[in-house]
């Protein structure tokens, strides 16, 4: 970028562009596989844990029973995708769909792997509405964001913890 690019987060502009000596930036097409991945993974977890719910809770009304199966499933999935978000984001960079397919998650100032507050940051932006109805919806949302935002493809989870995906090869 040029030299005094303004900051898209205020304060002083960048002296240079912070994806100067960065590796590539991780295609968008190639995140969303990599979220469908662990969308996957993590929601085999999910069906296994919440299961059993629906078994032994038919005494009751149907439709309460449907709705509190369903939500009481969708916060265990939230719980369950911020904590392997933030675990393995802080760990490596990576969640194991970033990995098979050769990216990571850095921070945006100077390419490091983020800490546990700021990957617990991004998975909650991604992950708390998921608990809620709009979750498939809000999940695209920010993902998608990415195909479009500029320089530096950043979904809002990215944007809100100040990181971004690039390529490990």
């Amino acid at each position: 970028g040029p030299h005094g690019a303004s900051n898209p987060y205020g304060g002083p502009p960048y002296p240079a562009d912070p994806l100067a000596g960065m590796p590539p930036l991780a295609q968008s097409g190639k995140r969303t596989l990599a979220r469908i991945i662990d969308l996957i993974l993590v929601g085999i977890v999910v069906w296994l844990l919440t299961w059993p719910m629906g078994v032994h809770e038919y005494s009751v009304d149907g439709g309460n029973i449907e709705y509190g199966k369903s939500f009481a499933q969708s916060v265990v999935g939230a719980v369950l995708y911020i904590a392997y978000d933030t675990f393995m984001i802080s760990s490596s960079g990576q969640t194991l769909g970033k990995k098979w397919l050769n990216m990571r998650v850095a921070n945006l100032n100077d390419g490091s792997t983020p800490s546990v507050q700021t990957s617990l940051a991004r998975a909650a932006v991604l992950w708390i509405p998921f608990a809620f109805c709009c979750a498939c919806i809000w999940t695209a949302i920010c993902g998608g964001w990415s195909y479009f935002d500029r320089p530096y493809k950043q979904g809002l989870h990215d944007k809100a913890a100040k990181t971004v995906v690039v390529s490990t090869r």
